[in-house]
């Protein structure tokens, strides 16, 4: 059980903030917005300061009237603006003037925005995952816990309230909170876990903090955020057809609380698998349709991020036709939709890592579950993959591990390290743990494409043939086609909202009974029925001839 009060993570949040109305900076709207201060020789002198990570006490008048207009448009809900200021101007200014270095420290911005804390620690949400993501060395221990107590106080600002708080911010960046959030605790679990080159004082600081960004706070945080909005109450009624805000309560019917527990949802199926509680990551999405459009998440990289999850818990869960559908279904998706990413950089690298992952986790479920899949995706597969896919059909055990090592998510462990054992780094157990897991799998089925190959060939055979053909025993055969028909018997899902309902298919395209020492084979493979596209088509045409004939000569040009 999750309580959803004033303690549900460590750090206060601030005890009053100030009335944040619109205020005048004296910048003009009407101007447009640029990325120059108008004096040529000072934009210059401040990109040949930060060039080499050089802090300055003085904000140049661009990062100002930024931040000035920024902190302005968020007073005033102006969704449009924020969203622009966030996706568009903030990256143009950090590629220019902070592309390897800090953005300025929130003290020196404070002055600048009315001592605002709020966007003081909206800035700061922005400032830690700028450092995270871009500056050399990545975060200090200190920077570390610095960010943890910043997300306590955004998370303590939403949650701790009787009434919705006045803030609007673009879905995009309500993602990437929950999304940066999820992403620094596993940082921080894999940073504690290396152990080798740390100071003394520095494992002691950690051996003094065993609640920071400990495993507990974040699942309450995302709890929290889900129980507040009613999400699940919505998503439920949502799909009978009915009117989510009849159940939305005063928190969910408004857009930050809703997209927030939205999102929180994802980002509990994302935690869940890495800590390798599969089952428990696709229970949390039981009131979301996988397998249909919805309105909630109009989010690409929340879309993908879901989809690979999904996809990768099902892999783990042996439930491979499902992970086929969840992977081939995105991946076409990305297809369509790779123009949309390309003017967003920052997503863009993020996008395309994931989607050579899941072509590779494809390659894998496909190797083990082989059937049918849309065809340009399978184009694809091909280009990228035909080579491993022809090695691990031959049951090469190196390609399994090398293409599930690249594939999969960094796996972490919800438990400190023993501080007080010799110093090693342990930040790759939780991987290895899955490794051996995954591993022990595939052995199994290693002979399996074996046999299939051998199966296609023949109608009937005598076991012993066979065998012999496999310079395996008979007794050993008989195991291996027991497996065979094991191994391609797998939970599918077929209707309802929960991901893990389903029942017992077999999609394998061979299929076979042992009668006494002979196998009697069948070829399952449906041909593809070209009749019935072809009589879609032209009942699609006639409905369009009679619509047209409807319309009448009038309409004619």
């Amino acid at each position: 059980m999750y309580m959803q009060s004033e303690e549900f993570v460590e750090g206060n949040a601030y005890d009053t903030y100030a009335a944040y109305g619109s205020q005048s900076h004296g910048y003009n709207q009407e101007e447009e917005y640029g990325l120059h201060s108008g004096d040529p020789r000072q934009d210059l002198a401040y990109e040949r300061q930060y060039e080499h990570q050089t802090p300055t006490y003085i904000l140049p008048e661009v990062i100002k009237n930024f931040i000035q207009y920024f902190h302005k448009c968020i007073n005033e809900g102006n969704l449009y603006e924020i969203n622009n200021c966030y996706e568009n101007n903030f990256n143009k200014l950090t590629e220019r003037f902070f592309k390897n270095s800090p953005w300025p420290e929130a003290e020196f911005v404070l002055p600048h925005v009315g001592n605002d804390p709020l966007f003081l620690i909206l800035y700061k949400e922005l400032y830690y995952r700028h450092i995270y993501a871009k500056v050399t060395g990545g975060p200090t221990q200190e920077q570390r816990f610095e960010s943890y107590y910043n997300y306590c106080n955004l998370f303590n600002y939403i949650l701790n309230v009787d009434l919705p708080v006045p803030l609007e911010l673009p879905n995009q960046w309500l993602w990437d909170i929950i999304d940066e959030f999820i992403y620094q605790f596993q940082s921080f679990s894999q940073y504690r876990s290396k152990l080798m080159k740390k100071t003394d004082d520095e494992i002691n600081v950690l051996r003094l903090s065993p609640k920071i960004w400990n495993v507990h706070s974040v699942l309450n945080v995302l709890h929290s955020l889900v129980d507040k909005s009613n999400i699940n109450q919505q998503l439920e009624v949502y799909a009978i057809e009915g009117d989510p805000d009849s159940v939305a309560g005063e928190f969910g019917s408004h857009p930050l609380y809703k997209m927030l527990g939205y999102f929180s949802l994802i980002g509990l199926l994302r935690l869940h698998s890495l800590l390798g509680d599969y089952y428990q990551g696709i229970k949390v999405l039981e009131n979301i349709e996988l397998n249909k459009k919805s309105v909630y998440s109009r989010v690409p990289a929340c879309q993908i991020t879901t989809y690979y999850y999904v996809g990768f818990a099902y892999m783990m869960m042996r439930r491979y036709q499902d992970a086929i559908r969840s992977f081939a279904n995105i991946l076409l998706y990305i297809q369509r939709t790779k123009q949309m990413f390309q003017t967003k950089s920052y997503q863009y690298d993020m996008i395309m890592k994931m989607n050579d992952q899941m072509y590779n986790l494809l390659a894998i479920s496909l190797t083990l579950h082989p059937m049918r899949i849309d065809e340009s995706v399978h184009s694809q597969l091909r280009e990228k993959c035909a080579d491993k896919m022809l090695k691990m059909q031959k049951g090469d055990r190196q390609v399994f591990e090398d293409t599930i090592s690249f594939a999969c998510p960094k796996f972490i462990s919800p438990v400190v390290p023993n501080y007080d054992a010799p110093k090693n780094n342990y930040h790759k157990e939780p991987f290895m743990l899955q490794l051996k897991v995954f591993m022990e799998e595939v052995s199994q089925q290693i002979m399996v494409p074996t046999i299939r190959s051998f199966l296609k060939l023949y109608t009937t055979m005598p076991i012993s043939k066979l065998a012999t053909f496999l310079d395996m025993s008979e007794d050993d055969f008989r195991n291996a086609l027991l497996c065979f028909k094991h191994k391609m018997k797998n939970v599918v899902w077929t209707k309802g909202s929960s991901g893990l309902e389903g029942e017992f298919q077999s999609a394998s395209e061979v299929d076979f009974y042992i009668d006494l020492d002979m196998i009697h084979i069948a070829d399952t493979k449906v041909a593809r029925r070209y009749g019935d596209f072809f009589i879609r088509q032209i009942h699609k045409f006639e409905e369009l001839n009679r619509s047209l004939v409807k319309m009448g000569p009038s309409s004619k040009q």
